[in-house]
């Protein structure tokens, strides 16, 4: 799990994720503070035009210093202010935003523990298939070698005239079988391995040196937790979505109140550039929005609607995740079960081939008893394996239902 922690993969996608999120709550806060800059300019204002009277005498329109546009303040204007803007959330419009960046955080805090949470699951899987991969081939082989060793006794006694030719065939074809069993359990075992060193190497070809802790699981808990599938960060996905929904709703809802701005200017804005003519300006502006109401509540409702929405799926996530804990306590208790079951299998037909290979050798029994022995013992470990493979990711399973 270390391993695949570190390495690159949607994990690493889901930090960044997480980051972005944290730089937006910071640039949302920040709207709360007073904005400043320098504004530098220059404007350039044509004279009034000339009118010559009947008597011929020149008249100018409008004063010395006024230019032909009435709203600029004069035929050259030069500005240069240091202006400061502070805009007060009387509409609830900057909570709102933050509310929003507050809800991306927790969504991207969820979104990581669930991709974590995934991808811690994904490798008790493999690590898990790679065990059982390579106990069948070692039980597989065992078997085989028994196999052999009988069907080399057969032959023996075959020469000596003990036994038909029939025993013979009946062995070596049970050699063959095992033996493909044991080619086809080595090529599983280094899939597995694969799949295990692919969530943090290109080198996949390297035998991985594992633990083998298979038969050191724990027994299961015979008590169960109420409501413990609570804990999954799913329900808190689910939380920081509704959460958005209702800060884009009173987002939205905001444009239907009044905001309040206070603005502060101090440098020149006159007709001449000198440091003389420098000054200062506060004013308020408040912003009182008259139209459009009925668009603006109905985009509001859509975010609120969609809140409700998340509501539900809650209510759903909630059946559904409560199913998956009671399906997951139950296959826990069933396969620990299984496992002693398994092993009493294993012992019993230890003993039946024990037993058939006396009997036969003895000259009381046929040779089909121990080759179907073999086959019986066989089984029986890939059982027991497989049994204790599926507690274990069964006890992961039970981890991922109750959110731990």
């Amino acid at each position: 799990m270390r391993l695949a922690l570190k390495a690159p993969s949607v994990i690493t996608v889901a930090q960044q994720q997480q980051r972005i999120a944290d730089r937006g709550y910071s640039a949302a806060r920040s709207s709360f503070l007073p904005q400043g800059q320098l504004n530098n300019g220059f404007v350039y204002n044509s004279p009034p035009r000339t009118t010559s009277s009947p008597v011929g005498v020149s008249l100018q329109l409008g004063s010395a210093s006024a230019g032909s546009f009435v709203a600029l303040n004069g035929v050259r204007e030069y500005q240069s202010l240091a202006t400061t803007v502070w805009e007060f959330d009387t509409s609830g419009r900057l909570r709102a935003a933050l509310a929003r960046a507050r809800a991306d955080q927790q969504v991207a805090a969820a979104d990581l523990a669930i991709i974590e949470r995934d991808l811690k699951r994904a490798v008790t899987g493999a690590f898990y298939r790679v065990l059982l991969a390579r106990r069948l081939v070692d039980a597989n082989r065992s078997v085989l070698q028994e196999a052999e060793s009988f069907a080399e006794r057969t032959r023996t006694m075959f020469r000596s005239g003990e036994v038909a030719q029939a025993d013979v065939a009946k062995a070596e074809s049970q050699v063959a079988f095992l033996a493909q069993s044991v080619r086809a359990a080595e090529l599983d075992a280094q899939l597995a391995n694969s799949e295990l060193a692919s969530f943090w190497t290109a080198d996949m070809s390297t035998e991985l040196s594992l633990a083998d802790t298979l038969e050191t699981q724990p027994p299961p808990k015979a008590e169960q937790q109420a409501n413990a599938f609570l804990a999954r960060p799913e329900f808190r996905l689910l939380d920081a979505q509704r959460r958005g929904f209702e800060a884009d709703y009173r987002h939205q809802r905001s444009f239907l109140f009044p905001q309040l701005t206070f603005n502060f200017e101090y440098g020149i804005d006159s007709n001449r550039l000198t440091i003389r003519d420098r000054g200062q300006a506060a004013f308020f502006s408040f912003n009182i929005p008259v139209f459009d109401w009925f668009r603006t509540r109905n985009l509001a409702q859509q975010f609120r609607l969609e809140a409700e929405q998340i509501g539900t799926r809650q209510q759903i996530a909630g059946r559904e995740f409560s199913r998956d804990y009671q399906i997951a306590l139950a296959k826990v208790k069933s396969i620990y079960e299984q496992i002693k079951l398994a092993g009493t299998q294993v012992r019993t037909s230890e003993d039946n081939l024990r037993l058939s290979r006396i009997r036969y050798e003895g000259g009381e029994g046929p040779a089909l008893d121990v080759v179907a022995a073999q086959t019986q013992l066989a089984q029986a470990r890939t059982n027991y394996l497989a049994a204790l493979a599926n507690y274990a990711m069964a006890r992961a399973d039970l981890e991922v239902a109750a959110g731990r």
